[in-house]
This record gives structure tokens, sequence and C-alpha cells, in this order.
């Protein structure tokens, strides 16, 4: 077994006998300053655990909260050539002020008395359109008067042939009669002849006979011949309703054919008269765009466009203004992963550049210069800058915001959540887990 030296040992009784070790050894910095490590351990410890108010932060700038009272620009309406303008940068309008003034560039409105002309065209088609109307109210009064007319006409006819009727009637039972006459003259004229064989009746006394015989027989000649016209009558009365019928029939398709073409002419000047009283409303209208009018009250902070003279196309933009009155608000930038904690009405803190501010996030308590504000709207579509927009309005329970905010000047806006330990926040900032992630849930009774 070797016999070693304790050089441990050896090495700090060499060190010892230098008096500059022997002072060090003997003086008192490395006890305090082993106190002040576990002191500040300490300290550390309890800070793990003190409370700290969970945030979800963002960035924006100050803008109106309502979209009427936004810087906006002014367009115009048509295309001219600026011909004056009646502002300059820095002025202030009151809504229908003259802001420029716009000469005609296209040709179809260069007359200078084309809203007079337009209008004479649509008194006239009007003219027009009152003429047909007479003539249709002519047309349906001629048609009416032949309908009349009709109606008497076949009245008539009927009547005519109901007196052809009655005559055929007569004149059957007349004819009937003479027929009835005929046999008794005959049967008379027979037994004459026959007596005068016998010699009891003279030869005058058949003469006689036959005499009345012929008579009958012509008489019943003439009245078969009455009866044939009376039934010819009443066929040619037949005949003229038919032909009254035709004949009317014509004449109202006529007067029915000039009413539709009256009226026809009378639709086609109406729809003339309507575009042209169209086109006399717009050209009307287009007057007055010629003069690019102030949309609200407001200050013009800049104009788009320079010169007299320069043709500016339609719907181009020619000042910008600033409404005079609004209501400040903040529309902010929150990261997609901490919008979901974000809910309507909610309050915030906000703070803006270039104002004296102090802020602890998770110690809301010790901020100073900051305001309160509350959620009016949050966008359901992603931003292009890959962010989620809130916009805030001044929460009317705390103190107004400053009345020297401009618009556009840079916010900062904290939206404060559940209190949780510090050891708690730092631990879900390294596993990257968002605000009140984990949530306790109710047991089902207590929700029932």
């Amino acid at each position: 077994m070797l016999h070693l030296s304790d050089q441990k040992y050896t090495q700090q009784h060499i060190l010892e006998r230098y008096s500059a070790v022997k002072n060090l050894r003997n003086r008192p910095h490395y006890k305090v300053l082993n106190r002040i490590i576990l002191a500040l351990f300490i300290i550390g410890i309890i800070v793990l655990f003190l409370p700290w108010t969970q945030n979800v932060s963002g960035s924006g700038a100050v803008t109106a909260l309502k979209p009427s009272q936004r810087p906006q620009t002014v367009n115009t309406i048509i295309p001219g050539k600026i011909e004056k303008w009646y502002v300059e940068e820095g002025d202030f309008v009151k809504k229908g002020d003259t802001i420029i003034f716009l000469s005609e560039v296209k040709e179809e409105y260069f007359d200078p008395n084309l809203l007079q002309n337009t209008k004479n065209q649509a008194d006239a088609k009007k003219m027009a359109l009152e003429s047909y109307g007479g003539k249709v109210t002519a047309l349906n009064t001629q048609i009416t008067a032949l309908e009349g007319e009709k109606s008497l006409k076949h009245q008539q006819a009927k009547n005519k042939i109901r007196q052809s009727l009655l005559k055929i009637k007569s004149d059957s039972m007349d004819f009937e009669a003479i027929k009835t006459q005929v046999k008794i003259a005959a049967t008379q004229a027979e037994r004459s002849i026959q007596l005068q064989k016998e010699g009891l009746k003279p030869l005058t006394d058949v003469e006689e006979k036959r005499l009345k015989l012929l008579d009958a027989q012509a008489k019943s000649i003439t009245q078969e011949n009455k009866l044939l016209t009376a039934r010819n009558e009443l066929i040619n009365a037949r005949l003229e309703i038919e032909r009254l019928s035709a004949e009317y029939a014509e004449k109202t398709a006529k007067a029915n054919s000039d009413k539709y073409t009256a009226m026809s002419s009378q639709f086609d000047a109406s729809a003339q008269l309507s575009k042209l009283e169209n086109q006399y409303a717009n050209y009307n209208i287009r007057n007055g765009m010629y003069y690019v009018k102030a949309p609200q009250d407001g200050y013009v902070t800049r104009a788009l466009q320079s010169g007299v003279g320069e043709t500016v196309k339609e719907g181009i933009a020619i000042v910008s203004i600033m409404p005079a009155a609004y209501e400040l608000a903040v529309e902010t930038y929150v990261n997609p992963i901490d919008i979901t904690l974000l809910k309507k009405d909610e309050k915030i803190r906000v703070w803006f550049d270039g104002w004296p501010t102090i802020v602890f996030s998770g110690w809301p308590d010790m901020s100073y210069g900051t305001f309160g504000g509350r959620i009016v709207a949050i966008d359901n579509s992603i931003s292009p800058n890959g962010k989620y927009r809130v916009l805030i309005a001044p929460d009317k329970s705390e103190d107004p915001w400053p009345k020297q905010l401009s618009m556009g000047s840079g916010a900062e806006t904290i939206a404060l959540l559940e209190t949780v330990p510090v050891w708690f926040e730092i631990w879900r900032t390294l596993n990257g887990f968002p605000p009140n992630y984990y949530q306790s849930e109710k047991p089902a009774t207590s929700k029932k």
C-alpha cells in the first residue's frame, strides 16, 4: 500500500504562509454575496406566485368611429375639363360648396340649347300623344254608333221577316180558299153538264158554270203567284239580315283596325315621350354635375388634381376632405390565435403615440396614461397583414380621450383577461399556449 501525502492539505498549508491569503479569508464579502444570492432566490420564488393579468395586445391607429366621418376623396361623376378652382388646400367647406367647375368634353353634349331642344321635342311628342288619344276616342264613338245602327237595322229586318211570314200565312189561307172555290165550281159545272144532257138545264146555265170555273181557276193561279211572291220576300228578308251582319262587321272591323293603329301609335308616342323625358332629366342632372360639390362639412386636406384646362375622367379623385365633426376610435390588429378571446362590448385599455404613458401589461393598476375603450366591431375575415382588425370606441364610463389626437396617429391596445400566477404565465408563454386556453368546465348540475 502506497503512502501518499495529502496534496490538498499541503497546498492549503503552503498558501496560508502568505499574508494576502490570510486577509482574503478574513474578509466578509463572500458571506454577503451568498446572502444576496439567497435573498434573490427567495424573492424570485415569491414573484413566481404573484398575480399576473393575462392580456391580448395589439397595435393600430386612430380613426373615426363611423365610415361617414373618416377622410374621404371627392370624385368626378362625369368626364370633363377643369375650368376653375373654388377652394385651396386647408380651406373649410360646407356641404354643397363648389370645389371645381368642369366643362363638357363629349361632342354629343356640346349644344348649348340641348336642354331646351329636348324639352321642345318632349312637348311635341306629348301633343302627338294627345292627338292619338283623341283619335282613339273618336273611333270608339264611331264603333258605338255602328253597333247602334246595326242593332236598328237588324230589328227592321226582323220586322220585315215577320211581316213576310204573316203575309205568307194570309196568302196561304186565301190560296186554300180559292182552291176550295175551284173544286166547288168544277163540281157545279159537271152537275150542270149532266143536267143539261138530261134536258133539265139549259145550255146557257152550263156555259155560266163553266165561266165561273175558269174564273176560279184564274184566281187560284193568281193567289198561288202571290203566295210564291211572299215566300220570296221572306227569303230576301233573311238574306238582308245576313247582308247587314256582313256589312256592319266589315265597318266595325275597319273602325277597330283604325282604332288599334291609333292605339299602337299612341303607345309608341308614349314610349318616345318617356324616353325624351328621361333624356331631359338626364341632361338636366348632368348640367348640375359640372360643379363638383363638397359632400359634407370638412377641411380640404389635399388637392389630388392640379391646374386649369386639365382633362379628367369620370370617377377620378379630385380632392381629399377630412370631416369637421367625427367621433374618435382606434382600429387595432390582433393575432389570429388571440381573436377568439375577444368579444363585442369588451373593455380595452388604449394608449397613444406621443402621449406620456407608463404601461405594465401584467399589472394594469400600476399603469399610467392609458385610456378606456370598448370593442364595437371585430372583422370576420383576416386582413392583408395576417391579423384581424378590431374597432375600439371610447368607454364613456371613464375619462375621455385626449382632444389633441389626430387621425392616423399610432395606438397600442391591451385587452385584460384572467388573473393567473406569474409562473403559469411563464409556462404558458414558453409552451406557446394562448391566454385562457385551459378553462375548467362546470359540472352538468351547475349548468342545469
